[in-house]
């Protein structure tokens, strides 16, 4: 299988993907765009015709027939590709005979204590069939819900490919969260299966998890089996058969025999669903939103490829392309990640702590995890790259990077300083490797066909790194603003509206506009939408979360509901983004809105300030009282100088109205597990709100700095009173 037309596979250079993708257009479609923006509006309004063209490019397969790409066009609940089959399953194990003939990997994946796993695509296969078949002699069937709480292992990754190949549904909670969170989540979908870790290795620590497995079990009824992955990191005095269940199996990965060679995974509706994931709410159950095959298929496809421009390893143009972009299986990161293997990719995983730990903090680690492993393409969290940069992390010394030729962040807005940063950093990257290109040859494990040059080496390819910085969210398990690797970097901001993605900023009146700050809208429905949420009757919680607030002309006389995100967005003349970050978080002093990243990007841009986070507190009939809190550098403390240092840095960037009332120095800035800050939980905590209605613990990464901000709220209230 090929990920585009066969006339793109003779490129003898590397060509950008979304260039590919425009000449296939262009050839098999006669449509030819003379800007991005030009193809971009095409995109969003011809949506039979673009993802029509996204399930012909990439040669997505079906044993039948389906009608029109967008068979039903509303929000909620589209109806795409009618009639087709397909299963996720299918999609990445079509590639495992191609990659595999030519020498590449399907996971390289390590740990913290230098474990090192390679698994071929072959071994891939075998092993997803191998559990796919276990699962089935526990009696999962189609619609079945297998839940799982694993680490970012290729266990995890197999697992999912088993559950999703025999049309069950897929769910994953990461093991560094609370025994409580995770109930809150699992025990919405009644799962049938249980698969879970016994131990973890993280930050420096063996850590146990046998008794968290043990009460999943006990607080399941549901759960009829057991799958199990025994690991070194857990309590010898805790075994298989001391763990509650009313059917207890290893680890299944082991069988290969005729059944193995023959099994296929299930051709499913384009709508049947994949797997369930969870919004990272801070109060109430968190939303479990259901997520279709077809759609996850072909939104993946087409963001993973023309929009981060990730190529297949295979492709000739793409040159053994490796794919990591850190993240644990409680964030949907860790589902991006593994849609590398869609398209054929190899995927690098690392499973560990990327600041190594609380005794030795080195942010180092996962630089020197792609060099080892000759990452060509490395992601991350804004946070990460944030904290490498305020550590004065030299990049160049961690290894040989030189085939690292983009880097992606999300999660939050990456700021501009950082942007530079990491600008500069790739060029002294390039700079070292160049001057050492001809002494130590072409890179380990780069392969160029005859007559082409290899992109990744840094003689080749020239230029600045490509920061693909994208925007998107759980909710549809993609991006509606992200990376054209043929438009210019503009640092601070996002380079375009992603194809496909009719996104917009509405003013208060719902009118779209341009150069101002706007809710984020999408106006048209793309296929990887939500299907539902698990359990939510009459759509309710769906229709609340994102079609409460906006609506258009439906062209009939009647209203088209529209998709609101919560976040604040301005698109420039040249069709740039900036998040300015969630709309519901917003700073309103003296009249003049402000996004709380635009303080962040002022105060934290301070060598002093490692982190902060701000809320603005609104009472009836008073003045607001707008409270910053920031942690500092080790061994720092926050005195008059750097509180008025850090006033000046606000008053410069912003305006004086953004001054807070008082600078606050903190141990640590609440953050959930996917690293969103908690300014609305805390904000509500200092209205008065008690803690535990305000903020789910073991939702949180850091839940023990609370404790600080309950005193605070205390002490706040009392004097407000």
């Amino acid at each position: 299988m090929t990920v585009t037309a066969s006339a793109a596979l003779a490129t003898p250079a590397y060509t950008p993907q979304i260039r590919l993708y425009q000449d296939w257009l262009a050839r098999e479609r006669g449509l030819r765009f003379d800007s991005y923006d030009a193809l971009w509006h095409w995109s969003a309004t011809d949506l039979n015709a673009f993802w029509q063209s996204i399930w012909d490019y990439f040669e997505v397969q079906s044993p039948t027939p389906h009608s029109a790409a967008l068979a039903h066009d509303r929000m909620p609940h589209a109806q795409w590709f009618v009639g087709a089959q397909v299963n996720y399953a299918q999609q990445v194990l079509r590639h495992a005979q191609a990659a595999h003939q030519a020498g590449f990997m399907a996971i390289i994946s390590e740990n913290e204590l230098g474990n090192i796993k390679k698994l071929s695509w072959p071994e891939l296969q075998r092993q997803v069939t191998s559990v796919a078949l276990s699962l089935q002699s526990m009696g999962v069937q189609r619609g079945d819900r297998v839940a799982a709480y694993m680490p970012n292992i290729p266990e995890t990754i197999v697992a999912c490919l088993a559950t999703i190949s025999i049309g069950a549904v897929w769910s994953v909670c990461a093991p560094d969260m609370g025994t409580p969170a995770v109930l809150d989540r699992f025990s919405q979908i009644t799962p049938k299966v249980l698969i879970a870790v016994d131990g973890v290795y993280y930050g420096g620590k063996a850590m146990d998890r046998s008794a968290v497995v043990q009460s999943l079990c006990a607080g399941l009824p549901t759960v009829e089996h057991l799958l199990l992955l025994q690991t070194p990191y857990a309590d010898p005095s805790i075994t298989i058969k001391t763990i509650a269940a009313p059917a207890t199996f290893h680890w299944a990965s082991g069988r290969n025999d005729a059944q193995t060679v023959a099994f296929t995974p299930l051709a499913l509706a384009f709508d049947h669903p994949l797997w369930i994931v969870y919004s990272s709410g801070t109060t109430g159950l968190p939303k479990p939103i259901v997520h279709g095959h077809g759609g996850i298929i072909l939104t993946l496809l087409a963001m993973k490829s023309l929009g981060n421009d990730v190529g297949c390893s295979y492709h000739p143009n793409s040159w053994g392309e490796r794919y990591h972009w850190y993240s644990s299986t409680g964030w949907v990161m860790w589902n991006a990640q593994m849609a590398g293997l869609a398209t054929g990719t190899t995927i690098c995983i690392y499973d560990g702590n990327p600041s190594g730990s609380k005794e030795a903090v080195d942010w180092t680690v996962l630089w020197r995890f792609a060099a080892r492993h000759h990452v060509t393409y490395f992601g991350a969290g804004a946070a990460f790259f944030t904290n490498c940069m305020k550590a004065g992390l030299d990049i160049a010394a961690c290894g040989d990077l030189q085939r690292v030729r983009a880097l992606g962040s999300t999660g939050s807005p990456l700021p501009e300083d950082v942007q530079r940063w990491g600008i500069e950093q790739f060029r002294r990257v390039y700079s070292l490797a160049i001057a050492t290109l001809s002494a130590a040859g072409p890179p380990q494990g780069a392969k160029a066909p005859s007559g082409g040059s290899d992109p990744h080496a840094v003689g080749e390819r020239g230029g600045d790194i490509w920061w693909c910085n994208i925007s998107g969210g759980t909710d549809f398990c993609g991006a509606f603003i992200g990376g054209n690797r043929e438009l210019p970097q503009v640092p601070g901001q996002m380079q375009c509206r992603l194809l496909g993605c009719a996104v917009e900023a509405w003013n208060e009146d719902g009118q779209p506009v341009i150069g101002e700050v706007g809710e984020l809208v999408c106006t048209e429905p793309i296929p990887s939408m939500p299907l539902y949420f698990w359990n939510d009757e009459g759509d309710k919680r769906y229709l609340s979360s994102y079609f409460d607030m906006y609506s258009k002309d439906d062209g009939q006389g009647g209203r088209k509901p529209v998709w609101r995100h919560g976040d604040w967005l301005k698109i420039g003349t040249d069709g740039g983004c900036i998040i300015y970050g969630r709309s519901d978080a917003t700073i309103n002093r003296m009249g003049l809105r402000m996004g709380t990243s635009e303080i962040y990007s002022a105060v934290e841009a301070l060598p002093e300030v490692i982190d902060s986070m701000v809320v603005d507190l609104e009472y009836l009939g008073k003045e607001s009282y707008m409270p910053l809190f920031v942690a500092l550098r080790p061994g720092l403390t926050l005195d008059s100088a750097l509180k008025d240092k850090i006033n000046h840095a606000i008053k410069t960037a912003l305006s004086p109205r953004f001054i807070p009332n008082t600078i606050e120095q903190v141990a640590e800035i609440p953050r959930t597990l996917s690293g969103k800050k908690q300014e609305l939980p805390i904000k509500k905590l200092l209205l008065g709100q008690p803690l535990e209605k305000v903020v789910n613990q073991d939702a949180m990464a850091n839940p023990g700095c609370l404790d600080w901000y309950v005193q605070f709220a205390k002490r706040h209230l009392l004097q407000a009173a």
